[in-house]
């Protein structure tokens, strides 16, 4: 990582949550957390109304993908 351009490297960090100051707010961090928790209750009574239930593994899995990119440098 030595080698890279200085611009690749702060794109690489922000990519990643790895910078080191959130440019999140925590109300953003909270609006996300209940917008995708009605999503993933709604949708996952969605696949089993049509018969889908297989596909709430991948539902549930997106959904934890999600609420983890949301932990970003929190303390």
């Amino acid at each position: 990582m030595r080698n890279m351009p200085n611009t690749f490297k702060k794109w690489l960090r922000f990519i990643t949550n790895n910078e080191e100051v959130s440019r999140y707010e925590e109300q953003f961090d909270f609006l996300f957390l209940i917008v995708n928790t009605i999503a993933c209750i709604i949708g996952g009574l969605w696949l089993l109304q049509n018969g889908e239930g297989a596909w709430i593994a991948f539902l549930i899995i997106e959904y934890t993908w999600a609420l983890d990119n949301m932990r970003h440098n929190r303390e």
